[in-house]
């Protein structure tokens, strides 16, 4: 796959690198500076909220996992940066491919679009932002079925004989062509289906709306407000981005994408994402824990599930991605956790990365004990 990179002028500076000890050891100072472009408090935490001794225990087990492909942690509790640690070569200013938790983030583009009155509401068939659809049964999909992965398209991204697998897409001259070609298998809105073409359709509805390709209005109106200043983001034939996949930050950025989830769409006072799609995109919309173990709900591209930890459950949010990329949002600790790895089409990667949050959550709930 190639990615391309165009050149964009931004107006926020990001905070300054770390030194090298900082990046080696893990031991991050706290910021004096916005990190990610959210003001995160600056003082530093008399308590980070987090048993410290557990968090260097994990990060020693996992400098010495085998693999060497878990990439980075960010760790962000009551506002604050409470931990960092960057593995295998990787550093603060890595950009590293999320894969599919890109989905959850041109979900938010969406939610935008329709703030500014570009796109009237997810009720709204897609035929009326796709020019050139056929009218064989994909008028009746709404852009509510593209984002709660129910548009009955005949796709699923686990059955490769699906003509709408994402792979079949690779080896196109023109996506949306491609897309128009997929042929209905079930009734909009009823079954949930995984498949990337939702998110790229999403993407292209975005693109059409506004007249802007999608990394472009990405950078105005969310990467440029939180300080994203450096990114990557594939371009396909003809002209267009992948909503689905293969946008490549920073594990900053993407706990900066959490942080605002867990801040109401809301950065330094300025409402970037709407208080209602913030909390449709978090709602547990659509039940899939009986086709996915690691999730229990889907909201409009993002995922719900209730950790169990210490004798109780605690309510995560999270965006996902091939290899074990992940955003979780955990609001009842204030908290957010970003991993970043290259584990991509493993066994292991998705499981890893959840026994790192449980680790985490379990860390930051015995601190929050001792603190009573």
């Amino acid at each position: 796959m190639r990615t391309h990179v165009l050149p964009v002028a931004f107006a926020m500076i990001l905070s300054a690198s770390l030194p090298l000890s900082a990046q080696t050891t893990g031991r991050t100072p706290y910021q004096t500076k916005p990190l990610g472009g959210i003001k995160w408090s600056q003082e530093k935490p008399v308590d980070p909220g987090i048993d410290a001794a557990e968090l260097e225990s994990l990060y020693s087990e996992i400098a010495q996992e085998p693999p060497h492909d878990l990439k980075g942690i960010v760790i962000v509790r009551s506002g604050r940066l409470a931990s960092e640690r960057y593995f295998n070569g990787d550093s603060i200013d890595t950009l590293h491919d999320i894969r599919s938790a890109t989905k959850s983030i041109t979900s938010l583009l969406m939610g935008i679009a329709i703030q500014k009155g570009l796109v009237h509401g997810v009720n709204d068939s897609i035929a009326l932002y796709l020019q050139g659809l056929p009218r064989d049964g994909k008028e009746k999909i709404r852009i509510k079925d593209l984002l709660n992965m129910r548009s009955g398209l005949d796709a699923n991204d686990e059955d490769l004989s699906t003509p709408g697998d994402e792979d079949n897409l690779d080896k196109s001259s023109d996506w949306i062509h491609t897309i128009y070609t997929v042929p209905m298998k079930g009734v909009p809105g009823s079954n949930y289906n995984y498949c990337s073409i939702n998110a790229f359709l999403t993407g292209a509805i975005v693109e059409n709306a506004s007249h802007m390709p999608l990394d472009e209005f990405a950078r105005v109106n969310l990467f440029e407000p939180l300080g994203i200043q450096d990114y990557r983001w594939r371009h396909v034939p003809i002209n267009r981005i992948t909503g689905q996949g293969n946008l490549s930050i920073t594990t900053r950025d993407m706990a900066a994408i959490g942080e605002l989830m867990l801040n109401d769409g809301v950065m330094n006072g300025q409402r970037l994402v709407s208080h209602d799609w913030i909390a449709e995109s978090l709602a547990s919309q659509v039940a899939i824990s009986a086709s996915d173990p690691y999730e229990d709900f889907y909201g409009y591209m993002w995922y719900t599930k209730a950790e169990p930890i210490d004798g109780h459950n605690i309510e995560v949010h999270f965006a996902s991605g091939n290899g074990g990329n992940k955003i979780y949002v955990v609001p009842s600790l204030q908290m957010v956790v970003a991993i970043t790895s290259s584990a991509y089409n493993t066994n292991y990667g998705q499981r890893r990365s959840q026994d790192i949050l449980w680790r985490i959550l379990a860390a930051a709930s015995l601190q929050t004990k001792l603190a009573r």
